[in-house]
């Protein structure tokens, strides 16, 4: 066990709701796993917003480098990152942590709900780490990123070349546009495939094998091979939930997909670009 083990190891608490922005603190607050720290979604996860790049903008890489060495998290440090939402939020923090070059980074699989289940308690006094210079975040120079991302030109240039998968985290009404409780339009991006997040969890509240996702993806027609997972790109909402497909992906051992951040939350900011329904 990590913890038991002596390792550097940072664990964030990366619990969220985006129908109430304060309820993770409070939860936090209640009760979390020991040493762990609280990350917020829209002060720790997220940049400023313009309303027209979506509703969780992708902060500056070279912000969230100094953000990251605040936490104590350097390249020699384990980080484990949690919620109690089924790891949706913590995917996200998983996959930025990449986007940065960290590879030492893992989600718990069930998060507060295995742990406890494990017997593990939970305290309510906050983590502490002694803070850190940035974390020496990846750049161009230093080869393909571990968790590469595309804009919305890319995206659409690639859509139009038939080059790219584009999967949808949603739920399926949302996906359809029978509902949208949270963007000003509903529906989704033409040619998108979905894939909603939560099929990505057994009825335990934890990740299926490896083999039941790869064959899950497979049923979208993505796979080691005709098209790879590089010629994948992964939306949701606001980039969030789409973390969670990228980490059943990697999981599943089928790597080299993108995450399109501003999703549909950016792409239906623009009347100009196309809206399927149904």
């Amino acid at each position: 066990m990590l913890l038991a083990g002596g390792a550097d190891v940072a664990l964030l608490d990366c619990g969220f709701d985006l129908s109430d922005a304060a309820a993770g603190e409070r939860a936090f607050a209640q009760g979390h796993l020991p040493g762990a720290l609280y990350v917020h979604l829209d002060r720790d996860l997220c940049g400023a917003k313009t309303g027209r790049n979506g509703r969780h903008p992708l902060p500056g890489r070279t912000a969230f480098a100094a953000r990251a060495g605040g936490w104590g998290i350097g390249p020699q440090t384990q980080v484990v990152a949690y919620d109690a939402q089924g790891g949706v939020y913590a995917a996200r923090a998983w996959w930025m942590l990449r986007w940065l070059g960290h590879e030492a980074v893992a989600v718990l699989d069930g998060g507060t709900a295995a742990w406890l289940a494990q017997g593990g308690t939970l305290e309510t006094r906050p983590g502490a780490r002694a803070p850190g210079p940035a974390f020496p975040a990846a750049t161009p120079a230093h080869g393909a990123p571990l968790a590469p991302s595309v804009d919305v030109e890319a995206l659409q240039v690639a859509m139009a070349r038939g080059e790219t998968i584009v999967i949808d985290a949603r739920a399926p009404e949302r996906f359809r546009g029978d509902v949208e409780p949270l963007d000003p339009v509903a529906g989704h991006i033409p040619g998108a495939l979905n894939r909603f997040f939560k099929d990505n969890l057994g009825a335990d509240g934890r990740f299926k094998s490896p083999e039941v996702l790869a064959s899950e993806f497979a049923a979208l027609g993505v796979a080691a091979g005709q098209p790879g997972p590089a010629s994948v790109v992964h939306q949701c909402g606001s980039g969030v939930t789409a973390c969670h497909n990228l980490l059943a992906m990697t999981h599943a051992g089928l790597h080299g997909s993108a995450l399109y951040p501003g999703s549909w939350s950016e792409w239906c900011a623009d009347p100009h670009r196309p809206v399927a329904r149904g």
